[in-house]
């Protein structure tokens, strides 16, 4: 996904739970319409093997802020 596609998501001040930070990604791709994004992210989500990768997944479809 282009850098300039993604929209801002704030996982700055919340908690670092991993399932907290899915979550929030999820909620953000599809508060910004992107929909099928949220859908391919939840499954490769479950695919990661640490929290690092998780969150390097992160940045792979949002703006990390």
């Amino acid at each position: 996904m282009s850098d300039n596609l993604k929209p801002k998501c704030k996982l700055t001040e919340i908690d670092g739970n991993v399932f907290v930070i899915i979550g929030t990604v999820s909620k953000t791709l599809r508060n910004a319409g992107l929909r099928d994004k949220a859908v391919e992210f939840s499954d490769r989500v479950v695919q990661q093997e640490s929290y690092d990768a998780v969150l390097r997944l992160c940045f792979e479809y949002v703006d990390v802020c």
